[in-house]
C-alpha cells in the first residue's frame, strides 16, 4: 500500500476505534487499494444495471433502455461508458447505482454517511484517498453489527454484510475466492 493509503488506514483506524490490520485488510479486499484508475485518474466505479432500475422507478422515472443494461464487466472504461449512458437518462438515479472508490461504496447510502445528496457523496470522495478512507469508516459504522464484526475478526458475518448473504455463491459463479477469505488473508499480511 502507498505511504498516503496507509497513513490515512492508520489515522481513520484510531479515529474510529478500529484495527489498522481489519481496516487495511478491508480497503485492500475491497479495491485492492486503488481509488483512481491509472489510465484516467477517474474514481474507479462499478455501475450497477438492477440497482438503476430500482431507483429510476422509485424516482417515478421508469428506466428507458440503453447501454447501461449490459454493463458487468468490471472493466473501467465500460463501467464509465454505461455509468454516462445511464447519468444522461437519470443522473440521480446513476449516481445511487454506482460504487465508488476504496469502499465500492454504493451511492443509494449518501443519506447514512451523513451527505445532504448523492451528488456531494461523490463530490467528497473525487476530492482524495483520505476522503474516501473515512466514507469507508462512516459506512463500517452506519451497518448495523459491521463494525463489531471487525472488532471481533467475524469475517465471514463483513463479507455478508458488505456484500450480502450470497457472497459465496457469486464468488463461485465468478470463478473467484470468497470475499471472507480474501479478506482473512489480508487480514493475516497487514497483522505482521
Amino acid at each position: 500500500m502507498e505511504k498516503t493509503l496507509t497513513d490515512s488506514i492508520k489515522k481513520y483506524a484510531t479515529l474510529f476505534n478500529m484495527e489498522f490490520a481489519m481496516l487495511a485488510a478491508f480497503v485492500a479486499t475491497e479495491t485492492g487499494g486503488s481509488a483512481f484508475d491509472k489510465t484516467t485518474g477517474k474514481i474507479i466505479i462499478q455501475f450497477e444495471p438492477s440497482w438503476f432500475k430500482r431507483q429510476a422507478k422509485r424516482r417515478g422515472r421508469p428506466a428507458p433502455n440503453g447501454l447501461w443494461e449490459y454493463n458487468g464487466v468490471e472493466v473501467q472504461s465500460k463501467e464509465w461508458a454505461a455509468f454516462n449512458d445511464a447519468f444522461s437518462k437519470d443522473a440521480t438515479a446513476a449516481m445511487e447505482s454506482t460504487s465508488i472508490g476504496l469502499g465500492q461504496i454504493l451511492g443509494v447510502h449518501w443519506a447514512a454517511l451523513g451527505y445532504n445528496s448523492v451528488g456531494e457523496m461523490w463530490d467528497a470522495a473525487k476530492e482524495g484517498i483520505d476522503t474516501q478512507v473515512y466514507q469507508i469508516c462512516l459506512f463500517i459504522k452506519a451497518t448495523k453489527g459491521l463494525h463489531t464484526a471487525m472488532k471481533t475478526k467475524n469475517f465471514h458475518t463483513i463479507a455478508s454484510l458488505y456484500n450480502g448473504a450470497n457472497f459465496e455463491k457469486l464468488a463461485i459463479k465468478l470463478g473467484r475466492e470468497p470475499y471472507d477469505v480474501t479478506l482473512a488473508k489480508f487480514y493475516k499480511k497487514f497483522s505482521v
